[in-house]
C-alpha cells in the first residue's frame, strides 16, 4: 500500500518548459533540486525535481514539457517578478550563485541588499526565462521556526 500524507500539504508547483533535459540540468547546476522522477505520455514529458533532504515534508517542482507547446519556444511562467525563492546560508552563497549565472549568461538581477525582510538577493533565469531568486537573510526559515517551530506537525 502506498504511503499517504496524514494531513493536507502543499506539495508542488508545476512549471512549463520547452527543453526538459536542459531544464533539469540547469536546476541541478544552480539549485539544491535533484531529479526525483521522469514521466512521458501522449501529451508530453515531465520531471519531478526535489531536495533529497526533504523526505518528511517534500516540495516538488514539476517541470512539464507538453508536445503541443514545444514549437512555441520558451514562454516564461514566472516572470518578470514572479519567482521561485531559495534561501541560502551565507551572503557569499548569493555572490557565488550570481557568479555562476553571470558565467552562463542567465543572471537577471545582480546581487543587491534590499530592505527587510527581503535581504541580500540575486536572481537567475532558467532556460525558459523563469526567475529563480537566491537570498540571504530574508528570514523565511527563521520566521517559520519562530512561529511554528514548537508546534506539532
Amino acid at each position: 500500500m502506498p504511503l499517504r500524507p496524514t494531513t493536507a500539504r502543499f506539495t508542488h508547483v508545476a512549471v512549463p518548459c520547452t527543453d526538459l533535459d536542459a531544464t533539469i540540468a540547469w536546476y541541478e547546476r544552480h539549485t539544491p533540486l535533484r531529479l526525483l522522477d521522469r514521466r512521458e505520455d501522449e501529451l508530453g514529458r515531465s520531471a519531478w525535481m526535489g531536495q533529497p533532504d526533504m523526505i518528511e515534508k517534500p516540495f516538488i517542482i514539476v517541470l512539464v514539457s507538453f508536445f503541443r507547446d514545444m514549437a512555441k519556444g520558451p514562454q516564461p511562467t514566472l516572470a518578470p517578478f514572479a519567482h521561485l525563492g531559495i534561501e541560502l546560508p551565507t551572503r557569499q552563497d548569493v555572490d557565488d550563485a550570481a557568479a555562476r549565472g553571470r558565467d552562463e549568461g542567465c543572471l537577471a538581477w545582480e546581487p543587491q541588499q534590499l530592505p527587510p525582510p527581503v535581504g541580500y538577493v540575486c536572481a537567475l533565469t532558467d532556460p525558459d526565462g523563469n526567475m529563480v531568486e537566491f537570498s540571504y537573510d530574508q528570514g523565511v526559515f527563521a520566521k517559520v521556526q519562530e512561529v511554528w517551530g514548537g508546534a506539532a506537525n
